[in-house]
């Protein structure tokens, strides 16, 4: 089923979903399970599996020069998806991103997902490799979200790459794209954003899902912001209960966001793991029911491949 087919059927109650990393090179799917296992009772709607682009590093030869190497850290989305629908019968929603990939190979991951059945996608641009301070794509490559939009959409109209195809059978492709509610690192101001983010609605694309945020306020701001922009597809709020202290300054570095006053001074309190889990759970509950209040379709959970602070969440709102 589509996203957008779960919010037409939600019958005015609130959904919630969840994101998963793939397990890292090496592990097998069960670290996949113990994340689902925990909240599947609770039944989510969909979950999202999240892509990760090659790393770059550098090994110095025996003459003292560098080697560059590009390695993958963790599995490819396409596997994991289809073994996650599979298991749990629960829709997924890969992402795909630009970077790394030529337009064909795009379409050929595309084309893999179609056939196993996977209707719904989260296009994403995708960040810089490590060290790069620039986003470069590949050759032959989309360079921004609104390219994979008019790609996937290609598709959907039976479009392919190669042109003389003959029965091309059109995909049938629910997309989903990123909003910010602080505004997008590499843009120079929110009207910018936001008339980024509707380009991308306008191209096909059928839902927003936000970046996560800790403050409802930017939330509510930035829906009415979408709203008076034209923007009229279903906008998911994106949720991370802090876990650890470090949390406090890597969050905002790595994502451009505030955190809030009052959250950040619980935390500092706290003395150890345990209380600041604690305090991260009680924030989300918050947070979850002052957005499920305001009438948001669907609660998007980023679980970080952890998900016990997700059921208590999940089990005190749901």
């Amino acid at each position: 089923m589509k996203v957008t087919d779960h919010i037409a059927n939600r019958k005015g109650r609130t959904l919630f979903t969840l994101e998963l990393l793939p397990p890292l090179k090496g592990e097998n799917i069960e670290a996949i399970n113990q994340t689902i296992d925990p909240l599947v009772e609770f039944c989510p709607s969909f979950i999202d599996v999240t892509y990760h682009r090659e790393e770059i590093i550098y090994k110095q030869r025996e003459d003292g020069l560098l080697e560059r190497k590009t390695i993958r850290k963790r599995p490819g989305t396409v596997g994991i998806s289809a073994a996650i629908k599979y298991k749990y019968n629960i829709d997924v929603v890969p992402h795909i991103i630009c970077g790394g990939f030529s337009r064909e190979e795009t379409e050929n991951a595309l084309i893999d997902l179609y056939f196993l059945g996977i209707d719904n996608l989260l296009l994403l641009r995708g960040d810089n490799p490590a060290g790069e301070k620039t986003f470069k794509p590949e050759k032959d490559g989309n360079a921004f979200a609104i390219d994979l939009v008019k790609q996937v959409m290609d598709l959907n109209h039976g479009k392919y790459l190669e042109e003389e195809m003959i029965n091309a059978i059109p995909t049938n492709f629910c997309i989903g794209v990123a909003g910010y509610p602080e505004k997008h690192v590499e843009a120079p101001n929110m009207i910018t954003d936001l008339a980024h983010l509707k380009e991308k609605v306008d191209a096909g694309a059928n839902y927003i899902v936000t970046q996560m945020f800790f403050d409802n306020k930017k939330f509510f701001s930035f829906e009415k912001a979408c709203r008076d922009a034209g923007i009229t597809v279903p906008i998911i709020p994106g949720l991370k209960p802090i876990s650890v202290k470090s949390q406090l300054t890597a969050l905002p570095k790595t994502f451009t966001i505030d955190l809030p006053e009052e959250l950040v001074i619980e935390i500092e309190k706290c003395t150890d793991k345990e209380q600041i889990r604690q305090v991260g759970v009680e924030w989300a509950i918050h947070q979850s029911k002052e957005l499920i209040n305001f009438g948001v379709p669907v609660l998007h959970f980023y679980t970080m491949g952890k998900s016990d602070n997700i059921r208590k969440i999940i089990k005190e709102v749901f």
